[in-house]
């Protein structure tokens, strides 16, 4: 599943041609995708404008004149493309072939834009785990979707005070603290593996060693709050991690698992100066962890 890295790049992606659009028609191919589309979803999108597109966690949001937000969420192979005018002037280049077989393409946003009618923003999704809702922007922070989230990573809260106050006390391995979402909302396992191994923290650790007995943070917890940050926006510029399904919205793959450290590295040797480990991995919640054991201690 796509995590915040790629959903901040599609939203940038998409923002150019999505923000002050006017929403001319919708096609809405099918019923559902992984929910069904709520009542009226293309007629309460027709006719109305974009004023802006935000993301919260890993949803990308669009708020419409009509007070409505757009939420969307791209599940497990879900994309976006971008097509203005006809279909041989698409923006970018592709670094690869879009695969993208148009029988996946669930909804078309049609708009009119201040760069020139005709162009395309189109939903595609083989595996259908996506979704999109319509909710009242008064109501968005309330909505089950939303109302547990915790804090943006990308934001000015996270610090070192705030992962002890967070974690002061729990158990958990901090590598299960640090996706749970009603902690730090879109920290996904590739993001999390890098931080972890660049702050030189054991995923196995419990949570709470960033807390000292009073309360005030550990000595790696400034350090991992900034690796946390610093991983995030290197992955965004780099477009995020071309895993299986991600794209940009000009079709363009990022690059960013070029720069990984331990994620998928089983077997090999540690990047960590004058470390002499190798990449190890372990299960915890079902999912693959990567570490090294050497200086991850």
């Amino acid at each position: 599943m796509p995590e915040l890295p790629e959903v901040e790049t599609v939203k940038r992606g998409l923002a150019p041609t999505f923000e002050g659009a006017l929403i001319a028609r919708v096609e809405q191919n099918r019923p559902d995708l992984r929910f069904p589309f709520p009542a009226g979803f293309a007629d309460r999108l027709t006719g109305k404008r974009v004023t802006a597109l935000s993301r919260r966690s890993k949803y990308l949001l669009a708020d419409i004149d009509s007070n409505d937000v757009l939420i969307m969420h791209l599940g497990m192979s879900g994309s976006f493309r971008i097509e203005a005018g006809l279909a041989e002037d698409l923006p970018g280049q592709f670094a690869h072939p879009r695969n993208k077989d148009p029988k996946h393409d669930h909804v078309v946003f049609h708009l009119e834009t201040t760069a020139g009618p005709g162009a395309r923003i189109i939903y595609n999704d083989p595996r259908r785990f996506g979704f999109m809702d319509l909710v009242s922007r008064p109501e968005l922070a309330a909505h089950p979707y939303f109302r547990e989230l915790g804090l943006e990573p990308l934001g000015n809260e996270l610090s070192g005070a705030t992962l002890a106050r967070l974690f002061a006390g729990r158990k958990m391995p901090l590598k299960a603290a640090l996706l749970n979402q009603k902690f730090i909302a879109g920290l996904g396992n590739i993001y999390v593996c890098e931080a972890l191994w660049r702050t030189g923290l054991s995923p196995q650790s419990p949570a709470g060693m960033l807390a000292t007995k009073s309360g005030r943070p550990a000595k790696k917890a400034d350090l991992l709050a900034a690796n946390i940050r610093a991983i995030l926006e290197e992955a965004i510029k780099a477009g995020g991690s071309s895993l299986k399904d991600h794209t940009q919205t000009d079709g363009t793959l990022g690059y960013f698992q070029h720069s990984f450290a331990v994620y998928d590295r089983e077997g090999e040797a540690c990047r960590t100066p004058g470390c002499a480990g190798s990449i190890a991995r372990l299960v915890q919640s079902g999912r693959s962890t990567f570490y090294c054991p050497s200086c991850q201690a």
